[in-house]
């Protein structure tokens, strides 16, 4: 007979009488095959918070349109008259290119950050919080492609939020105030056909900014089995950073926060592309989550499971 026994809680696969791996499966297990990226991302897909999360960005552009349908801009209320200091908000009615462009702007420091923390903080720690962790881990679905699959289904949706937003912006910008070309703050315009792959660069970077919010959220995940822990203590340490940022005694040493980047997409809304700001911001954020992702699955392949 087999010396196999029964996986212990919190175990990733069989193992032998002394508590080490086994060397045999069963037949036909396959652990790639386990908690399929398509199984995890249509669980993830119908959980309320996504639902919800999904109304609020797309409901945003139309909250703007009735604000500067009452309001105005900067530009409208100047009579015309040119100013040389506009920014985002002065040119958002501009076209329906503008209008995307400021939807991203008054989203990217705060709101956009909620999505990805959610998706991400809300994955293992969920899991452990409804007491079926264990239950999967003793499937068995191997630790290491849990977290993969949950990992890859968060950035997957975090992705889909970030597109989300200028998306709708641009089809309810282009229905209120047509269609055109792309006004910059620093003076000029980009051609209609320039617009989307600049925007598209900006969503990227955007994304690639808020790897550092992701991992963190991710690791939280893997540490706590509260899942408002995790995605509050993600939030309330970006916050931290932008304040950070925002003292100026600091000086060079605030250029090591990935803060202090994250508007630098605003180069690539200039009449000559920029790379230097979005290269460095994009070198500070992958550095960090890289290793807050390292972090997560080294603790996480460690842990002693209970939940």
């Amino acid at each position: 007979m087999s010396a196999l026994t029964e996986p212990a809680a919190g175990t990733a696969g069989p193992v032998g009488p002394a508590g080490e791996p086994a060397t045999e499966s069963a037949p036909g297990y396959r652990s790639r095959h386990t908690l399929p990226f398509r199984v995890e991302a249509l669980r993830q897909l119908k959980r309320r918070r996504t639902l919800v999360m999904g109304a609020i960005l797309g409901l945003l552009p139309f909250v703007l349109v009735v604000a500067f349908a009452v309001g105005g801009t900067a530009a409208d209320n100047n009579n015309g008259e040119v100013d040389d200091h506009l920014n985002l908000m002065d040119t958002a009615t501009a076209s329906g290119a503008n209008f995307a462009a400021t939807c991203l702007f008054v989203s990217a420091s705060f709101l956009l950050v909620v999505p990805v923390a959610l998706f991400h903080g809300d994955t293992v720690a969920s899991e452990a919080s409804w007491s079926s962790l264990r239950y999967l881990l003793a499937a068995p679905v191997p630790r290491a492609r849990l977290l993969w699959s949950k990992l890859v289904v968060a950035l997957a949706m975090s992705a889909a939020a970030m597109v989300l937003l200028p998306l709708v912006g641009l089809a309810v910008g282009t229905v209120a105030y047509g269609w055109g070309s792309l006004k910059l703050p620093a003076g000029g315009s980009l051609a209609a056909a320039d617009t989307a792959p600049r925007l598209a660069l900006v969503v990227v970077f955007i994304f690639v900014s808020q790897l550092v919010t992701a991992a963190l959220a991710f690791w939280l995940s893997t540490k706590t089995d509260a899942p408002l822990g995790a995605v509050g203590g993600a939030v309330g340490l970006t916050i931290i950073g932008n304040v950070l940022d925002a003292v100026t005694a600091l000086g060079s040493w605030r250029e090591f926060l990935p803060a202090h980047w994250q508007f630098a997409w605003a180069d690539a809304l200039q009449p000559q592309l920029e790379w230097g700001g979005m290269l460095k911001g994009t070198v500070i954020s992958v550095t960090y989550a890289v290793v807050l992702f390292a972090l997560a699955f080294r603790g996480f392949s460690r842990k002693d499971v209970v939940s």
